[in-house]
């Protein structure tokens, strides 16, 4: 799956991009570093911020690579981010915000969802692009330093964005995170099931954490 192209903020598509994500994390730093990993996609100008209490995700790779695009004032902007893939990821009590500067001040856009016990929010072929994460996790089966492009695995790297199959990756059958708090530039997902959905425009910054 191909990232989505991400432009500059419009409040037309403001909810749009609050697509909910969460990620596991990876020691990626030495493919950075080389210069071994490549993006295909161009994120917006703004990072967001998500919170869950847990995630139990299947079939987990993580990578590296850098999500390039441009700061709000326009000037070119590369973000180092760690990908991380699920074929299945439950999200129990997620929260994801973005702060936005309008001339008003600042605005919040706050999401929830998978608040209600027995109704996480569920997805399907995830991927993830994270800048920072602070977490508890449990992983079964791991294997670190596997070529990303080994495909013995049952989840596959993001479609065009790993350019050298040689560079390092991680995997795992089950991840579970706890407490999660992360910082990330972009998500997509084949599907994304959301139970008892609420957005809220709130003023100032209330951010999720």
């Amino acid at each position: 799956m191909i990232s989505q192209i991400r432009g500059g903020t419009r409040w037309k598509r403001f909810a749009l991009v609050m697509v909910p994500s969460i990620a596991a994390t990876a020691a990626v730093g030495v493919g950075l570093a080389q210069g071994a990993l490549a993006a295909s996609f161009s994120v917006s100008g703004q990072d967001f911020k998500v919170s869950a209490d847990k995630l139990d995700g299947k079939d987990l790779i993580q990578y590296g690579g850098v999500a390039e695009g441009h700061n709000l004032d326009g000037t070119a902007a590369h973000h180092p981010v760690t990908i991380s893939g699920f074929s299945h990821a439950e999200i129990t009590n997620m929260c994801q915000s973005l702060v936005t500067p309008t001339p008003l001040g600042n605005i919040t856009l706050k999401l929830t969802t998978g608040t209600k016990a027995g109704k996480p929010a569920v997805a399907d072929n995830i991927y993830l692009d994270v800048a920072e994460l602070d977490t508890d996790a449990e992983f079964t089966n791991l294997d670190i330093g596997v070529a990303v492009g080994d495909a013995s695995h049952k989840t596959k790297p993001q479609a065009g964005t790993v350019a050298n199959k040689y560079a390092f990756s991680q995997r795992a059958d089950r991840a579970i995170l706890s407490n999660v708090r992360q910082k990330a530039w972009a998500t997509t997902a084949g599907t994304f099931k959301l139970p008892d959905l609420k957005l809220r425009l709130l003023g100032g910054d209330q951010p999720c954490y």
